[in-house]
């Protein structure tokens, strides 16, 4: 890992159990009532137009909006139903009975959900108009337009609609042809299907032919009788679906679509319109996922420019992010990029001249947020202080010097407002479960205006410690331990050991509860147990050979990993390692069950969510990225083939899946049973109707008392 952090203590997080008793029910650590949850600024935002912040409070029985400033220590009322009524009654148009969320940072319209159905409101002149009818709102999809256009699906086809007259697009959508969604399984960072331009009279959007790829049957048993929704499940090895670009010009009512060229099966994403609306420019990346070329096209034909550049990778190329162009200088942009080993930022200019690169170091930038006031500099969020943490930097555009935003260990999200003077820095800590502050961007003067009471003040915790290890590479490893409440180091205490262990995912981080999103470990420790987690190799903010130490062999290096994990927990004396529990969902669900194949006895019992048992029935785009596709790596689909090595489970197995699950498909769980029923093998398997690859709401607390009971049940 990243040398230069290795000198991080291990670090002692949170308060010991003191003379507390009061224990969390099932309950409060899911799905956090009020007692539990931290307190929140709501609809915190920044306010257009401004340098201040605004959020939805609550005084008395009234609903109100607050303002607040970089030199204020307290905010004040900037918005009441009554005046907002005021404001509506004199545009002639519905009043409201309570107050709604506002979007206050979109310009200098206010944005709020309205009786006849999405609503912009004037700040200044006082204007209204409807950006979406409330008939238009049932469609799946609907996008506003800046000049006041609306895109939605109907029948499965595309229409605009300027308030007045709606323009059919396309017409052959179906089942098969979809238009307008988001595509490629929502891989390489896609998650919308439209694309305005920047002066909102042209569309581009997706178009998904998926006639090729196999119809896979979700099963809705809440039915009397069962009912079959056939969704359509691009499998490694198949046939993928086929996408292309169309662009909709509302002034001419043409329709054209980008020639982006053959192989018809390749991967279509980030794409940004240039400022002046002429060009759009895509990442293509090749079904291998080895090669990306940047490519831009003229919007106004669709025919191909030319390329900007390219990026290779013998393991693979993950494009995530749209090119951004610089501020005031719309022949510059900056790209993201791990060709160097961790995600940095490059500028470029629009001819496809790199000019220099921004970032540098044994780091990952995590998220560009924007530009300063006169766009010589860019706003980023990067691991820059330590894996752990999430800090806002900013990067002087000319020379690459950075200058740390946002300090502290911590894990921190910022807005920045539509002059990039100002940052609204919502952030979480060891010590501050939830915290906001107001940013000068050029000074760096900051003032807190909010930081959340412990909401766990009052209840029996455990102790929390992060630490490291090395993996057997020399990587470091980060680890998180809750231990027992009333801990007492001369007694022996059962595990929990809880991991996921897969790329896009990172579990501990110096945040509130150590990044964990519930209590349930501290739930446990209340109970008497050592929960520890473990960020193996694969894992994600660790560059680039961290993460693709997996490739063709996923679950190796991770179950290598997990070995050293139960090495450091034998060195403890108050673990004990004869009574151990591993649990993990979805890519921690298949690891679960392949550490307990391949070395059976070291776990009393393990839990496996949502798992992958044959990396052959996951999907194109995850599964060949990381597997390549089952042609060209027969044996790693093999040897992770868990249904055909079910007979070696030595250990007690609960499986639980959600029966919609559309992502890893039912057929896994189902699959290993059959497999341990014919190898004469017990497993516990438990299902949850009407849920997918999560389960979710109140039934999230029923899971993990199901997960408890059986721990308790094995390990006590």
């Amino acid at each position: 890992m990243r040398n230069k952090f290795l000198f991080l203590p291990l670090i002692w997080l949170g308060l010991g159990a003191a003379a507390q008793s009061k224990l969390l029910s099932i309950e409060e650590a899911f799905l956090q009532k009020s007692v539990t949850a931290p307190k929140n600024l709501r609809q915190l935002q920044l306010l257009y137009g401004s340098n201040d912040y605004v959020y939805l409070d609550r005084r008395g029985q009234e609903d109100l909006w607050m303002r607040g400033s970089l030199t204020s220590d307290s905010a004040r009322p900037f918005l009441r139903l009554p005046e907002l009524n005021a404001r509506l009654r004199q545009a002639g148009t519905d009043t409201l009975t309570t107050m709604p969320p506002i979007q206050f940072n979109r310009g200098a319209e206010w944005i709020f959900p309205h009786p006849q159905g999405r609503a912009a409101l004037h700040s200044v002149n006082g204007s209204f108009r409807l950006l979406a009818t409330s008939a238009q709102l049932l469609h799946p999809i609907v996008e506003e337009s800046s000049a006041g256009y609306v895109a939605y699906v109907e029948a499965h086809n595309l229409f605009v609609s300027d308030g007045r007259t709606a323009r059919k697009v396309t017409a052959d959508g179906s089942r098969d042809i979809v238009y307008a969604s988001s595509v490629h399984r929502d891989e390489f960072g896609i998650h919308k299907g439209t694309f305005w331009s920047p002066g909102g009279r042209s569309l581009a959007f997706y178009r998904m032919d998926q006639g090729m790829v196999t119809d896979y049957p979700i099963i809705d048993w809440t039915t009397t009788p069962a009912t079959v929704q056939l969704i359509k499940y691009p499998m490694a090895g198949n046939k993928s679906h086929q996408v292309s670009i169309g662009v909709y010009h509302t002034a001419s009512e043409r329709l054209v679509f980008l020639q982006t060229g053959a192989p018809a099966e390749q991967y279509l994403t980030n794409i940004p319109w240039s400022p002046d609306s002429r060009h759009l420019s895509v990442a293509q990346l090749n079904r291998e996922q080895k090669h990306m070329r940047l490519n831009q096209y003229d919007a106004e034909t669709g025919a191909f420019i030319k390329t900007l550049f390219e990026e290779r990778d013998e393991r693979y190329v993950e494009p995530l992010a749209p090119i951004l162009f610089v501020k005031n200088n719309p022949s510059r942009f900056v790209w993201q990029s791990n060709r160097d080993g961790f995600n940095h930022l490059y500028l470029y200019d629009t001819s496809g001249r790199m000019i220099r690169q921004l970032t540098q170091g044994d780091w990952e930038v995590l998220d560009v947020k924007g530009f300063d006031e006169k766009g010589s500099a860019v706003v980023y969020l990067s691991t820059q202080l330590s894996p752990l943490s999430r800090n806002a930097w900013l990067a002087d555009l000319q020379t690459g010097k950075t200058r740390l935003l946002t300090p502290g260990i911590a894990v921190h999200n910022v807005q920045l407002n539509e002059t990039g003077s100002r940052l609204l820095d919502t952030y979480s800590s060891a010590e501050e479960p939830r915290a906001a502050r107001m940013i000068d961007v050029r000074s760096g003067r900051g003032r807190r205006f909010f930081s959340a009471p412990d909401p766990l003040a009052g209840y029996a915790r455990g102790q929390m410690r992060i630490g490291m290890l090395k993996a057997r590479d020399g990587s470091t490893l980060y680890t998180r331990t809750f231990l027992p409440v009333g801990f007492d180091s001369t007694r022996k205490y059962p595990v929990i050991v809880y991991w996921y262990g897969g790329p896009h995912a990172q579990l501990i981080t110096a945040g509130y509860n150590g990044g964990a999103g519930d209590y349930w470990f501290q739930y446990m420790a209340q109970r008497g147990f050592i929960v520890f987690t473990l960020d193996t190799r694969g894992s994600d903010n660790r560059g680039r050979a961290f993460e693709q130490i997996i490739h063709r062999r996923t679950g190796l290096p991770q179950l290598e990993d997990l070995q050293e994990g139960l090495a450091h927990l034998r060195g403890l004396g108050y673990a004990d390692t004869q009574r151990m529990g591993l649990f993990g969902w979805s890519y921690g669900g298949f690891l679960t069950i392949n550490f307990l194949l391949q070395h059976p006895g070291l776990f009393r019992a393990g839990v496996a969510g949502g798992p992958v048992t044959d990396w052959r029935m996951y999907e194109i785009m995850y599964g060949e990225r990381y597997m390549d596709s089952p042609l060209e790596n027969p044996e790693g689909y093999n040897v992770t083939n868990l249904n055909e090595q079910a007979g070696k489970l030595k250990d007690h197995l609960l499986l639980i899946h959600g029966l919609q699950d559309d992502v890893v498909v039912q057929q896994h769980s189902v699959r290993f049973v059959r497999s341990a029923i014919d190898k004469g093998v017990q497993v516990d398997y438990m299902p949850y109707p009407g849920h997918a690859h999560n389960v979710t709401g109140k039934d999230r607390a029923h899971l993990y008392q199901k997960v408890t009971d059986y721990f308790l049940q094995h390990l006590r």
